[in-house]
């Protein structure tokens, strides 16, 4: 191999990486279900207002829903929840792991 083709294929690799990555995930959390069993995103807000939590921010990221905001214990928190079952898979804040789902 030419010292050109290894070069062509060394930086050809990571580009090929960065394509096949979900652009929009952050590598925190993923869901795999399927779009159409989805629960709204309205209904796991509600859900989570009856339990005392305050939303600022909910997204959907890696296949997850994606919230930011104030849990019951007064924590402000980045939390990921299961699209359809609206299940609790991760707490975090300021990078410290509060709850992780076994």
């Amino acid at each position: 191999m030419t010292a050109f083709r290894l070069i062509l294929a060394a930086s050809a690799l990571p580009l090929a990486l960065a394509v096949a990555a979900p652009a929009s995930a952050t590598g925190k959390m993923t869901c795999d279900a399927p779009r159409a069993k989805w629960k709204s995103m309205a209904a796991l807000q509600q859900r989570l207002k009856r339990q005392g939590w305050q939303v600022r921010k909910a997204k959907v990221d890696g296949g997850c829903y994606e919230v930011y905001g104030t849990d019951p214990k007064g924590n402000r928190v980045e939390a990921y929840f299961h699209p359809v079952s609206l299940e609790k898979l991760l707490v975090s804040r300021r990078g410290e792991i509060l709850y992780r789902k076994k």
